[in-house]
Order: structure tokens, then sequence, then C-alpha cells
């Protein structure tokens, strides 16, 4: 474990023990995971009479929800299905089979919040057939696709198209495609070893109640599983990019995306595919809050700098556990500021060069430079404006596709003159030229005959 400095450790465990003390945790765990590994982790209160550690587990409730999304986007990426794929096309016989996998994955298919029924948190629950059997029409609570409505019952419905799809269970499907190649070995659907009770702590008084937990059944996709601090410092690692190839960057920068914004109060949440985002302190967070009865967990994860955070509580409420974990990321990114990373040359691919320099779309001057990934930036020389990143469709063509920005998904074309100097660049019908309006491009509408005048 990398080290941090004193004066950063005594910070840090000083939220942690603020946080337990005032709500009021039978124990709280929490940790800081910088470069892949953990950097920092520090703990308050008891389980079975001892301080955990890094290997107590907790429950980590909607955390699961990423875990078996990672295996859906696996699917994706293998080509069995794709996001917009109604589920009818993989799991048929629902009253809602016209909603998208991408829908599910995001919360935004309009369906019922939690399962008919007893509440299934606190109850044993039934196979898929049991499940399916109680979700009929009236469980459509809003049009596909109009707003975020966290959906437990969507994720037990993603747990079912797991194990149709991999012809096993959802949770051996994590287990082999996820648990295992992150290294997150205590990870389980019910407690071995050193593990803490789940407890309720009377408001008024400083006195707690046992509270149960069930295997959830087909609900179970949507939280079931138990973790520790070792194993979820991977998983945070993971939802930065060290994917350890798992998912490739790109797809777990995909789950990243905000799908949709919660517009239920300020602008300040979202979900993408699996993830839920935050912005706090002035940083973009991804990662996900668990609950279920007696435990609370939060892990997010900061891309831009690399710094994660988490924390476990045995506690059904109280704890201000999504505030805890980005004070504890911003405290350590603000002490310890992580170092950029050094310049070094980097070799550049014949005829990218020429490609580099000044570009306009009509009169607004834009850069155009290489990045060292051999990829392309184009943004405005001065100012706001539309800026993307482009990588190679390496189709022979000189084409170039967007990879965020208002030109995420077109396509960069490079139009060369004869002797293979670059004359204008076609941007999605945007015509780049080397000088404003240059009479010899196709700048759509034509260039007036009588040029510039003063």
């Amino acid at each position: 474990m990398a080290a941090m400095l004193p004066t950063t450790e005594h910070a840090l465990l000083r939220r942690v023990a603020t946080e337990q003390s005032t709500g009021r945790a039978p124990s709280l765990v929490a940790a800081v995971v910088r470069d892949g590994e953990l950097a920092w982790w520090g703990a308050r209160g008891e389980v079975t009479g001892a301080r955990p550690d890094t290997r107590t587990l907790y429950r980590i409730g909607s955390i699961t929800k990423s875990l078996v999304a990672v295996v859906v986007l696996r699917l994706r990426d293998e080509g069995r299905l794709a996001l917009s794929d109604p589920l009818d096309t993989h799991v048929p016989g629902t009253a809602f089979g016209e909603l998208t996998i991408a829908h599910l994955l995001s919360h935004t298919g309009g369906l019922t919040s939690e399962s008919p029924g007893s509440w299934w948190e606190r109850s044993p629950g039934g196979d898929w057939d049991d499940l399916n059997s109680d979700l009929g029409l009236q469980e459509r609570k809003h049009r596909p696709g109009r707003r975020f409505h966290y959906s437990n019952v969507g994720y037990g419905v993603l747990g079912e198209l797991v194990a149709r799809l991999r012809g096993t269970s959802w949770l051996d499907a994590v287990r082999a495609e996820v648990l295992a190649p992150l290294g997150m070995h205590r990870t389980t659907d019910r407690p071995t070893g050193a593990h803490a009770q789940g407890f309720a702590v009377h408001p008024f008084a400083d006195v707690v109640l046992p509270e149960p937990a069930h295997d959830a059944g087909a609900m179970a996709p949507a939280g079931q599983l138990w973790s520790c601090v070792d194993d979820l410092a991977a998983f945070t690692a993971f939802v930065g990019g060290d994917t350890a190839e798992v998912l490739h960057p790109d797809t777990v920068a995909e789950m990243r995306e905000a799908a949709m914004i919660d517009d239920s109060g300020p602008w300040s949440a979202g979900y993408g595919l699996g993830l839920q985002l935050a912005r706090v302190h002035g940083k973009r967070l991804a990662g996900h809050t668990g609950s279920m009865p007696g435990f609370l967990a939060t892990t997010m994860t900061d891309p831009a700098t690399g710094t994660g955070a988490l924390a476990l509580a045995n506690a059904t409420s109280g704890v201000g556990i999504l505030s805890l974990v980005a004070d504890l990321l911003a405290t350590a990114d603000e002490l310890e500021p992580p170092l950029p990373a050094e310049w070094r040359p980097a070799p550049v691919s014949d005829g990218l060069l020429e490609l580099t320099g000044l570009w306009h779309w009509g009169p607004a001057p834009h850069h155009l430079r290489v990045l060292p990934n051999g990829w392309l930036d184009l943004r405005p020389a001065t100012g706001a404006g539309r800026a993307s990143r482009f990588r190679p469709l390496g189709d022979g063509r000189d084409r170039w596709l967007g990879l965020d920005g208002y030109y995420s998904g077109e396509t960069l074309t490079v139009h060369r003159d004869t002797d293979g100097t670059p004359r204008y660049l076609d941007l999605a019908t945007f015509i780049f030229t080397r000088t404003p309006y240059d009479p010899a491009a196709p700048v759509p509408g034509g260039v007036d005959d009588g040029g510039w005048r003063g």
C-alpha cells in the first residue's frame, strides 16, 4: 500500500471518526485509492469486539448493480446484444418487452422502483418466474425514456438477461468475469469469515437492533453482494480506468457518461450505464452508492485525477456516506495533489505533422494537435467552443472518428491536393480550411467573388 503523509492520514481519519461518531455507526471503514491501489484506509467502531479491517465484509447493496452492468457491457462488446435491443429479443414473455437494454441499465425505462409484494430488501425472494408473474402493466410508472426513475426491478431483469445469455446464474457470471479477474476474492452473496452484523440504530437512544439479511432470489442482482475494502478498492480503480482487461477502457468511459440527469433536485446527480454520477466539490465523480437494511456503502472515483474513495458502514441510516466519500477524495487531492505525468517526446506517424496547426471554420481559427497516442485534438484557438478528440478509423481513407464533445461519433475526413498536401477538412459537413473561407475549398454556400474588403 502506497503511504500518504501523516498530516493527510490524520485529516482523513478525523473525517471518518467524525462521521462514525455523529452518524452513530456501530462501525465504519473507509479508504482512498490511487494509481490502481489502496493508498490509505482507516476504521472506527467495532465488529465482534475488534476494529474492522480491509477484509471485513459488509453488504454493498446497489453496488451489486454496477458489477452486473459490467457483464452486460461485456456481452455487448462481444456482439451478443446491442444496447438498443428490446428486452423481448433476449428475455421474451414480460409485460415490458419493448424496453431496451440501455433503458434498464440507466433506469430510464419507467419500471417500478420496487418489486410488488413484501419489501424485497427484508424478505426472502422467489425465482424469476415468481418475479415476472408479479410484474404486470401496472408496474410501468413512466413512459420509457421520459425521466430517470431508479428501478431495482430493472436490475433483477438484467440478472435474468445475463443468466440466459451466459447459460449460468448471474452470480456465477459476475464471479467468473468480474470478481476473479479483478482479484475480488472476498466478494460474495453470503458472508463468510469476518463480517459485520447489520444494525438499525434507534433514533432517540444509543441502542441497536439487528437487521435481517435474506437471499433476495430474482431480485438479488439489485443488491445482494457483500464485499470488503480490499475488494472494493480494486473495483474503484476499475471505474477509474484500471480495467485489467475486464472491459476496454473506452467501454468503462462509456459507462461513466451521463445517460440521464436526476431532475428531482439540483442538477448535481445523474446515471450512466450501471454507474451513478455526482458533482461534488467541483469534481465529476462516478461509482455507486449502496444500502440494505443494516448497511450503507459507497465507492466513487474522479477519473480526472485518478483518485477514488470508498466507505462501508453497518447502519441502516444516519451516516452521510456519499458526502464522506466525496470529502475523503477531495481531502486527498487537496493535501496531496497527484503529480501530472512527465512530458516526454513521442514519435508521430508519417503524415500527421502536416495536419497540425491552424485551421479555420469560416472566420473562426482552430488548432489541430497530435496527441501522444496518435489521436488528433481540434479546438478553438481562443475561448470556448466546439472541441473534440479524434482517433483514426484505420480504413485507409484518411478518416477520423470523433470521441467526445460536439463531434462525438462524427467523421472527420482529410482532403488532399494531388501532391498529398492537406487542403481542407470535412467534419460533419463543416469545412475547415487553412485560411478563412478559402475559395479553393468547397465552402458551403460558396465564397463571395469580391473577396475580403475593408
